[in-house]
């Protein structure tokens, strides 16, 4: 009778030490890279904006750079969703780290970790309407950590863009007479 008791003893202490870590773990996979939000990006026609978007790598993890060394790992990528009235172009991804692992000393591969930011330029032509426009986007990357790669996951972003009233000084104002000036 003592054996099953302490049996049972075990058990719902083992039971409730299961059901208090998984009150302390997050709801789903932990997530290895995260997007910084952006405030609303404003433009205006004819004169474009900086973008920068800033991503998180989780400590312990790293992605594989845009330009990997090898055609057999998967680059980390950016892709939009634009409304007609926005154009993103220029779009810089930083330059990858040279790094060995454990899983193989003797080979550098190039990667991302800690903090990734990624430039463009932002335009609405000189054709779009004024108004608050919804960007969509996908930031396609491969992480892996000392051990093992996981399967490649697509990370959505999404960020507003404030399109502002065409300017009326326009680039003749400013002496710049190679770029024509249209008034809607």
């Amino acid at each position: 009778m003592k054996i099953k008791s302490l049996v049972l003893f075990l058990l719902v202490l083992a039971l409730a030490s299961f059901a208090v870590a998984q009150s302390l773990t997050p709801a789903g996979p932990v997530e290895k890279v995260s997007f910084e939000p952006l405030n609303t990006v404003s433009v205006n026609p004819a004169h474009p904006a900086r973008l920068r978007l800033v991503f998180h790598v989780k400590p312990g993890f790293h992605i594989n750079s845009n330009k990997p060394l090898t055609p057999e790992l998967i680059p980390t990528v950016m892709h939009f969703s634009l409304p007609d009235d926005l154009v993103v172009g220029r779009v810089q991804y930083p330059a990858g780290q040279m790094k060995s692992f454990p899983f193989d000393p003797t080979e550098k591969l190039s990667v991302y970790s800690g903090d990734i930011i990624i430039t463009g330029r932002l335009i609405a032509p000189p054709h779009a309407g004024t108004g608050t426009y919804t960007v969509h986007g996908d930031f396609r990357y491969q992480a892996c950590d000392n051990n093992a790669c996981y399967p490649p996951k697509t990370l959505p972003i999404v960020f507003n863009v404030k399109v502002g009233a065409h300017s009326r000084s326009g680039p003749r104002a400013h002496g710049n007479s190679q770029s024509p000036h249209i008034h809607n």
